[in-house]
């Protein structure tokens, strides 16, 4: 009687065996043998030599004094903590505007879209060109709206910094956009996929919502406030969590624009690319290992938080708060 069961089960296996021998070999032996690394003098070279908890310790004395990993990441959280909500902001608003009975409008998705599916290499490329601080095009319509030219990817000025609106030269306030605001720019180009997700969203919303809202005299701004965005909130905050992923594995735009160094003075220096330089350059693969693991506890504590504070601003439908 147990035969059926037996073969059943045996036949399942080696039709999943693939995914299983995939799974050990490209996921769980690499996060065992990254977090033995992490404890060890690794150079890729000769075999890993066990030296305890020391690159730990660098890690903490480079956060307390801003260099290397702390510089990283203080680069890495400028531009999360910028990119991120900029992007959920800037999507939802061309996402309600594109929603609306617009002529052509399926034009205007499409071309607010193409940037999200342009290889990265070509985008940044791009923007490298665009974004030259002496012959850029941006810089051009700056200068011809009378506005100071920015340094983009030559400047370390951080626009979203109050320490850096100061400006020596002129005696006052000045806003100049430096490389970090650069790469901020280039995730705001391609924040089609947000949209097109939000456009999803807000074609599934109830109008009869909407409906009885007018009907009792709640103007657009007050059925925007008290209708869309909360039926959003899963959405925002599904995007909330995968930009915030995204924006600490950033890699390619940032090589590419900083030419692989981090350039200038490390202010495009992020995580992801000084665990790459720390690995593959300087050899240093218990280095790597350990800076990896932190920011793989980082991003899950940070994702947990953002799980316990949903409770209080993200709705459901049918579900009680």
């Amino acid at each position: 009687m147990d035969l059926p069961v037996n073969r059943d089960l045996r036949n399942g296996l080696l039709f999943i065996s693939p995914w299983i021998l995939g799974f050990l070999l490209l996921v769980l032996f690499p996060f065992g043998a990254s977090l033995y690394w992490s404890f060890c003098a690794f150079d890729l070279l000769t075999p890993p030599r066990f030296v305890g908890a020391i690159h730990y310790q660098r890690l903490a004395e480079e956060i307390v004094s801003g260099q290397g990993f702390g510089l990283a990441l203080w680069n890495t959280a400028y531009y999360a903590l910028v990119s991120v909500p900029l992007s959920i902001a800037l999507g939802i608003g061309l996402a309600v505007i594109l929603s609306w009975p617009l002529r052509g409008r399926s034009i205007y998705r499409t071309i607010l879209f193409l940037p999200a599916v342009i290889p990265v290499v070509a985008s940044s490329v791009l923007w490298m060109w665009l974004l030259d601080a002496q012959s850029g095009l941006v810089n051009q319509v700056l200068g011809f709206a009378q506005l100071p030219d920015s340094p983009w990817f030559k400047g370390t000025q951080q626009a979203a910094w109050p320490a850096d609106w100061f400006s020596a030269e002129t005696g006052g306030l000045q806003l100049l956009f430096g490389s970090k605001d650069a790469v901020v720019l280039m995730a705001l180009w391609g924040v089609g996929n947000f949209m097109i997700i939000y456009l999803a969203a807000i074609g599934d919303l109830p109008q009869q919502l909407y409906e009885a809202a007018e009907i009792d005299g709640a103007g657009p701004c007050r059925r925007f406030m008290s209708i869309t965005l909360p039926m959003l909130s899963p959405v925002i905050f599904f995007n909330l969590v995968m930009g915030l992923i995204q924006s600490v594995q950033a890699f390619t735009q940032i090589y590419i624009v900083s030419e692989g160094t981090g350039a200038p003075a490390g202010s495009t220096l992020m995580l992801s690319l000084h665990v790459f330089l720390s690995a593959f350059q300087d050899l240093d693969m218990g280095y790597a290992s350990a800076m990896a693991w932190i920011m793989f506890v980082g991003l899950l504590a940070a994702t947990a938080l953002l799980f316990r504070i949903s409770r209080g601003w993200v709705f459901y439908a049918g579900v009680k708060p």
